[in-house]
C-alpha cells in the first residue's frame, strides 16, 4: 500500500465513521439540513464546487485500480465524489432534491445509507492503520511510527519480536 493510499484510507475512513455516528445521533436535524441544502441553489453551488474539487484531487492523486481492496475502494470513493460534485453543479436543485429525497428514498433508507458509510469507513480506517506486512513496523501511535528495531530491550519478548543485533564498529583515526 502506498503512503498516499494509507493516508487517504485513514482520512476517508475516520471521516466516514465520525459523520455516520453524528448523523445517526441527530437524525431529524440531518434530514432537515439535507432537505434545506438540496432546495437551495446557492448552497448546492458551493457544495458542488467543494465536492468537485475534493473528487478531482482524489482522482488525480490516487487513480489506482490494483493493489488490494483498500486501494481500489479509495479510488472508487474518489470517482464517486467527482461524479457527485459534477451532478451538484450540472443539475438544477429541484432535480437534485427529487433524486436524493424521492428516487433514493433518503429519509426512508437513512440508516441503510449510514450503515454503508460507517462500514466502509471502518474497513478503510482499519486498512489504513494496519501495520504494513513488508515494513516490519507496528501501527502508528500518537503520530509516530513505532519501528520494531527501536523497541526497548525487555519488550520484544512480550510481543514476540526478534531482538536486533548490535552493530558497534567505532573506529578512531
Amino acid at each position: 500500500m502506498t503512503p498516499r493510499t494509507r493516508f487517504l484510507s485513514r482520512l476517508i475512513g475516520l471521516y466516514s465513521i465520525i459523520i455516520a455516528v453524528a448523523m445517526a445521533t441527530h437524525r431529524q436535524a440531518t434530514l432537515d439540513a439535507v432537505a434545506a441544502i438540496l432546495h437551495s441553489a446557492s448552497m448546492m453551488l458551493i457544495l458542488g464546487l467543494v465536492t468537485l474539487a475534493a473528487g478531482l484531487a482524489m482522482v488525480l492523486g490516487h487513480n489506482l485500480w490494483s493493489g488490494g481492496p483498500v486501494t481500489v475502494l479509495v479510488t472508487i470513493v474518489g470517482w464517486l465524489t467527482l461524479l457527485k460534485g459534477a451532478v451538484f453543479l450540472l443539475l438544477p436543485p429541484e432535480a437534485e432534491a427529487a433524486f436524493f429525497l424521492n428516487t433514493l428514498h433518503y429519509e426512508q433508507l437513512f440508516y441503510l445509507y449510514l450503515s454503508i458509510s460507517f462500514t466502509s469507513g471502518v474497513f478503510l480506517a482499519s486498512g489504513g492503520f494496519a501495520p504494513s506486512p513488508r515494513s516490519g513496523n507496528l501501527p502508528l501511535v500518537m503520530g509516530h511510527q513505532i519501528r520494531r528495531d527501536n523497541l526497548p530491550s525487555d519488550l520484544p519478548h512480550a510481543v514476540n519480536v526478534p531482538q536486533p543485533r548490535a552493530h558497534h564498529s567505532f573506529r578512531r583515526s
